[in-house]
């Protein structure tokens, strides 16, 4: 019989971290749980949902063994117990035993060998990337990966760098956002990483800056750091060539307050018809009119508001979800956007160019209620 003690919020904390990657209706059963591995000293505990996995290490006093841990189960134990320590006996039938102060909890665990294991890091190439620059980009680009399945080179974010100049970019073809950043990366890169593994990966990153070891090869990825590893299968796939799709001569520009601009949205999509979500702007005279209408229950909203504009006057629409979510992604205080014609893409970028970000978003057709 192995047996380790650890202090329950110490061993809850890092499980909490890895219960995304653990699947409610996973294609085979063994994976509902956590993996546990001991060796050296160290406890390793894997979760893996087969796209992408993620192992944690914390040092324990134990003999080396394996064992697979129903995740819920655990979970929901050690969330009710108060802050103590609590010892683990495992026996050879894969029997689990939990001691605490309170009690004795006997959960059924599996043989540890029916465990898929994550891929190897084998023939890669690797880079250093600070966790802050990736938490940021990952807060630019996340919310533009697209969810359809019939997209697969959509489903993810696509890291390039060439020349010392790295760029994370998403689109879902109704809108993307690109972060250009400089740094110092010597190797040639173009991967799409999926938007669930680094929705995994962004609540595994540390609060204090770090710097992560990132590998790749023709198939996997690659992130290492402090005690953490993440692996995840790449998207065999080639990305949009979203270059061509960024105009260059937009000539009518739209500098305004954003929280201004945030505000008057969230209050006039009240009034838009809840399947398209139209939103209108209306531009001339340093004044937009946001406006929306939902004619089937004969429910209207309009404000005006003021702003800095530069151009020919415009009428164009808008999906106000879409629209939303891209300024509550952009961290500054003021907003350009650039337009050409009602039926041309859209700039969105900081009038103070906080970071080289830069996001587009199509147009929607206008209904005439005007």
């Amino acid at each position: 019989m192995q047996k380790f003690i650890i202090s329950s919020d110490t061993l809850l904390k890092e499980l909490k971290k890895l219960r995304s990657l653990v699947p409610s209706n996973p294609v085979i059963p063994i994976i509902e749980n956590f993996l546990f591995e001991v060796s050296d000293g160290l406890l390793k505990i894997t979760a893996s949902d087969l796209q992408t996995a993620a192992s944690i290490e914390i040092a324990i006093e134990s003999e080396d063994f394996s064992i697979a841990i129903p995740a819920r189960m655990l979970l929901d134990t050690l969330n009710s117990l108060p802050s103590q320590p609590v010892t683990f006996y495992i026996n050879v039938e894969n029997k689990i035993e939990i001691l605490s102060d309170n009690g004795r909890y006997g959960i059924q665990g599996e043989d540890a060998a029916d465990y898929p294991r994550p891929a190897q890091p084998k023939e890669t190439t690797s880079f250093l990337l600070s966790s802050d620059m990736l938490s940021n980009a990952l807060a630019y680009t996340l919310f533009c990966v697209s969810s359809d399945e019939m997209k697969p080179a959509m489903n993810g974010v696509c890291l390039q760098n060439k020349d010392g100049v790295t760029k994370f970019v998403a689109t879902d073809s109704h809108r993307l956002s690109l972060l250009t950043l400089e740094t110092h990366i010597d190797s040639n890169i173009s991967i799409i990483v999926s938007g669930g593994a680094l929705n995994s990966l962004k609540g595994l990153l540390p609060t204090q800056i770090c710097e992560l070891d990132v590998s790749f090869n023709d198939s996997n990825v690659f992130f290492n750091f402090g005690n953490t590893k993440v692996t995840s299968r790449l998207i065999d796939e080639r990305f949009p060539d979203y270059e061509n799709v960024i105009p260059s001569n937009n000539d009518k520009f739209l500098r305004i307050d954003k929280s201004q601009l945030q505000s008057s949205l969230k209050r006039v999509s009240i009034f838009a018809n809840k399947t398209s979500q139209q939103i209108r702007f209306k531009l001339e005279n340093n004044n937009l009119l946001v406006a929306a209408e939902d004619v089937d229950f004969s429910n209207e909203a309009k404000e005006n508001l003021p702003c800095d504009f530069e151009g020919e006057p415009i009428e164009i629409g808008f999906n106000g979800k879409y629209l939303a979510e891209m300024l509550s992604n952009l961290h500054c205080d003021n907003v350009t956007m650039g337009f050409s014609e009602p039926n041309r893409a859209v700039l969105i970028y900081p009038t103070d160019k906080v970071d080289d970000v830069l996001m587009l978003v199509m147009p929607v057709m206008l209904n005439n209620y005007y």
